[in-house]
């Protein structure tokens, strides 16, 4: 079932990060300024942002991850140095990820593709701090 908010505030993705844990795997997009909204959901085909073309991942599902926060500054200047759009975290060994990719960022929303084992529940939740930051979390488990 899709997980989102609807409150919208300004902020800007400064960093992507995974983790493994005992019974899921995180990823966790961090933001610089207040909360913003979100929506997290499985699609067959993750889109990026601004072209639709699809945005591959490997994986037997794919969570589309969508941040009302721009990847960059009101400059133009990008606030998440990305180094590679095809592995942007790795992943490798992870239970459940098998892939994170670069959906692009445009007109102030962020996406990404997670490639993931099989459709498995998440849980989504966007938490506070430290200070005036803000962190979307996204827990993948490893079994139904």
């Amino acid at each position: 079932m899709p997980e989102a908010t609807k409150t919208l505030r300004p902020a800007t993705v400064e960093n992507i990060r995974t983790g493994r844990h005992a019974c899921f795997d995180r990823l966790v997009v961090d933001l610089a300024g207040p909360a913003t909204a979100y929506q997290v959901r499985y699609v067959p085909v993750v889109e990026h942002e601004g072209s639709g073309a699809p945005v591959p991942a490997r994986g037997g599902a794919k969570l589309r991850i969508d941040v009302e926060a721009p990847a960059y500054d009101d400059a133009g200047r990008p606030t998440y140095p990305l180094k590679n759009r095809n592995e942007v975290s790795d992943v490798r060994g992870f239970d459940t990820f098998r892939q994170v990719a670069w959906g692009g960022s445009f007109e102030g929303r962020t996406t990404l593709a997670l490639g993931v084992r099989a459709r498995l529940p998440f849980q989504t939740r966007l938490l506070a701090g430290p200070g005036t930051t803000h962190r979307l979390v996204v827990d993948v488990a490893h079994h139904w």
